[in-house]
């Protein structure tokens, strides 16, 4: 049994941990779709891309199950809370995402060029917009959300859709999709090969570093923004009360956590330098080796912000003392041990099985492939 300060922390290592599985797995497919309307040329080169990723797009839909229920399980109130006040935010993310299992089943249906260029970008629509909902979703938490609780604990949000699109936010979209892209895009470049992969690279080597500058302007620009610290005493091991401290707005205040321990900064670095590993490996046709270091890049960029933001989860811009922490707005202690349980055995399971399949269907996805499977293949 482990004490409750200690589940508070780890928990909050694992929703990181699943929220980089859901980035590097379920990322690639989204980055894979992304590209699909600029690298396939015409409806066989369109197929083959699709295919690459045909496999296992479904599977790794489990990391994204995964990581919401772990929200919804560990730390109830933010569930709650982030549903609410980003409604129109995650109901376009919603909407977005119809169309990837619709585009994959009924794309390659009908025999129709114009039937099927519809469905690619309306895949391109489902993996694009979710993506930068993604990271809009992050930029709001440095810049806090305007939501506060009363004596009840009855949350109340008094913001709009159009308040999330701030320049900042926007940006921080930004950094999420030419990730994903990168991470699709490396994906692509290792399962194809001539003209396809000769695309793919290119298209990837322009994301990552796009990713890689965004991503340092994104850091330069929070530096300058109002941080959120914690004022008053917490018992780290006691119970839950959202209420109960006091929040201090600083200028610089997310930086707090890079001052106190130095060597938070490899994250970053990870981000910012295994993005451009990645274009020096794909240059030099190592494309595995770079779909390992693209991941780690995505890593540095998640662990980034959950550093920056430790330990809040959702800062509060209209009553700062109702901000949520990871010390007060988890679930009872009974509930994190017992999810601890189902996470230690399941998550192994999840990585078992997807590298198994990942190992079965390995290889290049060709031209040829798709002729002689024309009916079985999407």
């Amino acid at each position: 049994m482990f004490d409750y300060e200690t589940l508070k922390i780890m928990w909050w290592l694992i929703v990181g941990v699943l929220l980089i599985g859901f980035a590097i797995m379920d990322g690639h497919d989204m980055g894979v779709c992304t590209l699909l309307p600029f690298i396939g040329k015409n409806d066989e080169e369109r197929r083959l891309v699709i295919n690459t990723i045909g496999p296992h797009w479904e599977g790794n839909q489990v990391w994204f199950i995964t990581a919401g229920g772990a929200l919804f399980a560990a730390w109830p109130m933010v569930y709650a809370t982030a549903f609410s006040g980003f409604y129109w935010a995650m109901i376009a993310v919603l909407w977005a995402l119809f169309f990837r299992p619709v585009g994959f089943k009924y794309r390659s249906m009908v025999k129709d060029q114009r039937w099927r260029n519809a469905w690619d970008w309306g895949l391109f629509v489902g993996s694009f917009v979710p993506a930068v909902v993604f990271g809009v979703a992050f930029g709001n938490l440095f810049l806090g959300v305007p939501f506060s609780f009363d004596n009840t604990l009855r949350s109340t949000y008094t913001g709009n859709f159009w308040q999330l699109l701030s320049p900042f936010a926007i940006l921080c979209g930004l950094v999420s999709a030419t990730m994903l892209i990168m991470q699709g895009g490396t994906y692509l470049s290792h399962r194809t090969e001539g003209i396809i992969q000769t695309r793919a690279i290119r298209y990837t080597m322009l994301s990552a570093i796009a990713m890689a500058v965004l991503f340092v302007g994104a850091g330069f620009w929070v530096q300058t923004l109002d941080g959120y610290v914690i004022t008053s005493t917490i018992d780290p091991a006691g119970l839950p009360n959202v209420l109960g401290k006091d929040v201090a707005v600083q200028s610089g205040g997310w930086m707090s956590n890079f001052a106190t321990y130095p060597i938070a900064w490899a994250f970053p670095a990870l981000g910012v330098l295994m993005a451009l590993v990645t274009v020096l490996l794909l240059k030099m046709g190592k494309t595995l080796t770079a779909f390992v270091s693209s991941s780690i890049a995505v890593l540095g960029v998640i662990m980034t912000a959950g550093v920056a933001l430790f330990p809040f989860v959702m800062p509060s811009s209209t009553f700062p003392n109702s901000s949520l922490t990871i010390w007060d707005s988890v679930s009872s202690h009974l509930t994190l041990m017992i999810m601890l349980y189902a996470v230690v055995i399941f998550v192994p399971l999840i990585v078992v099985y997807t590298s198994w399949a990942y190992s079965i269907m390995r290889g290049k996805v060709t031209a040829a492939y798709i002729r002689e499977n024309d009916h079985t293949l999407y």
